[in-house]
Parts: C-alpha cells; structure tokens; sequence
C-alpha cells in the first residue's frame, strides 16, 4: 500500500463507495424452509424472486421486526451513520491503495522493503476497518443462527474471513518478510569494469543512513543524493532509489529531462537468471493474494446489493 496520491482514478473512488453502501434487507428461503411451502406462496413468479405476494410481504414484514433491532433516537442513528462511514470511506482507501499499487506502482517497488509511511497506513485502516466492522455486524446480526442460515449471513461469514486472511498476511508480511526484505542490502560497492550496476547492486545505493542515492532509468543509472527531491532516497514519497524506475517514472508529472539531468554514474547490466529467494517470492504471493482478495470483497458486497 501506498498513500494516495492525485492520480488515483476519481472514478473507481465512486465505483467503490456504490458498491460499499449498505444493502437493503428483505425475505429470504427461510420461509420455505420453515413451512415447507412452494416459491409460489411468496413470489408472483412460480420460481422465486422479483415481487411478492400479500403472504410474502407478511412474512417479510414480520421477518424484518423480529430480527432489526429497534433504533430510536438520532443520536443512535447518527452513531450508526458515522461509523458506517468511517467503515467505507477506510475501505475504499484501503482497497483503492491496493490496486493503485499493482495496476501503477507494480508491487516490485517494495521488494527491497516495505516503506514505513505505507506501513503505518496499513496498520491504522485494518484497525479502523476491525473496529468499525464490529460495531456494525452487532447492529445488523443478533443470532448465530441468523449468521449460518441467511444469505446475508453466509456473506458475512465469507467476507470477514476474506479480511482476517488479509490481516494476517500483512502482520506476517511486516513482521517476517519486511526485516528480511531490508536485510538484504548491502553496503555500496564499486560498480563492475564497464561501470555496471546489477539490479542486487543498485539495492545498496538506497539514499538511506549516508549510502548514494542511486537509481535507473531506461539503462542508465542517475546519482540523486545531492537533490532536494531525493531526501533520503525517496522521490515525493512514492519513489525508492535503488531500484530500476524506468516504468513509474514515465508516469511523472514531468518530461524525463528532469531524469537526465542528474549525473550518469554508470549502466544497469541486464539481469541474469537469478532465483529469488523464499521470503521474495512468499512477499509477491502475499501482494497478489491481497489483490484477489480485493476483488472478491467487492463481488460479495455487490451479491448484498443486487442478489
């Protein structure tokens, strides 16, 4: 995750504010399975669905007292509001980071290690995410079996397990992988005879604790320690130097004579066949994981609106 930044499409903001917003309740199978009844006793259609009859708007109507609790009082009801929209205005930044990530930082930007701004955002929005969740659920859910016999419930059920794995992959990603992300720099060494730098040596030239700040672009390598815009190796909080920016720096606001303009210091030899170690490839399984995860979150929230 990264913060967020002007770029992010205002669009996909909405998208996921619609599909966000709370879902409306009504019957379910539950009469059927209580009375043994066909779809027809509920539904003008033979097979289920769309409009009820007067039965069926009956059981409804009684299905929905027995199960909402009752709210009187706007200083209730304005709670519920605030923290319904804590809820998804977290979560649009949460999942909005997420894809900003891969679809334009690509998750190789953090390889090297996880960003501490970035770390902290993560942490704060799976707290406030866990908190106001919580609340929430209690208002909408006052049984167990609510939970394992309704739709609603089975929902539920699959969207905060989809989360506790989310959250527990991003503690053990900032508590194992992180360190050994950040383990693997090395002190600056010279470059090679032809003044090449492989991708494992331009990780040591990161800006951090008075090591260069170096960085790649389109197969040169550019000193940026001395520039204002690289304070400790980091380009308006988004970009690392040591690494190869070639792809996110064509994004930049501004053309790449701002990029040529810094000292070549030598060439990116191109990189070999190299495994990666365990701790990387478990980190990219991690980021794509969360990334799916994402979109089934939004497929279960759009199930809740339209099903």
């Amino acid at each position: 995750m990264t913060k967020f930044s002007s770029q992010f499409p205002i669009g996909l903001m909405l998208l996921l504010f619609v599909l966000l917003a709370p879902p409306s309740a009504g019957a379910t199978e539950e009469y059927a399975k209580q009375t043994g009844q066909a779809c027809a006793v509920c539904h003008l259609d033979p097979g289920g669905g769309g409009e009820l009859t007067a039965a069926g708007k009956a059981f409804a109507d009684s299905r929905h007292a027995r199960t909402e609790k009752p709210e009187t009082g706007l200083l209730f009801k304005g709670f519920r509001l605030v923290i319904g929209y804590l809820h998804f205005l977290t979560a649009m930044f949460w999942f909005g980071t997420i894809l900003y990530v891969h679809l334009i930082l690509k998750p190789a930007y953090a390889a090297s290690g996880l960003p501490r701004g970035e770390v902290r955002v993560g942490i704060i929005s799976m707290i406030v995410m866990g908190v106001t969740g919580s609340i929430l659920t209690s208002y909408r859910v006052n049984s167990f079996d609510m939970l394992i016999h309704t739709r609603f419930g089975i929902l539920l059920l699959i969207k905060i397990g989809l989360y506790l794995v989310m959250v527990l992959s991003a503690l053990y990603v900032v508590t194992v992988i992180g360190p050994r992300l950040k383990a693997k720099r090395k002190e600056p060494s010279l470059p090679g005879p032809a003044g090449e730098f492989t991708p494992d040596d331009l990780t040591a030239y990161d800006g951090k604790e008075g090591r260069p700040a170096y960085f790649a672009f389109e197969g040169q390598v550019y000193d940026a320690t001395q520039s204002i815009l690289w304070r400790q190796g980091v380009h308006v909080g988004r970009h690392n130097a040591g690494n190869d920016l070639t792809e996110a720096l064509k994004l930049a606001p501004h053309g790449r004579e701002k990029v040529t303009a810094l000292a070549v210091v030598g060439k990116l030899a191109a990189a070999g066949p190299r495994k990666a170690p365990l701790h990387e490839r478990v980190f990219f399984f991690m980021a794509h994981m969360n990334l799916t995860i994402v979109f089934l979150i939004i497929l279960i929230l759009s199930l809740w609106r339209w099903w």
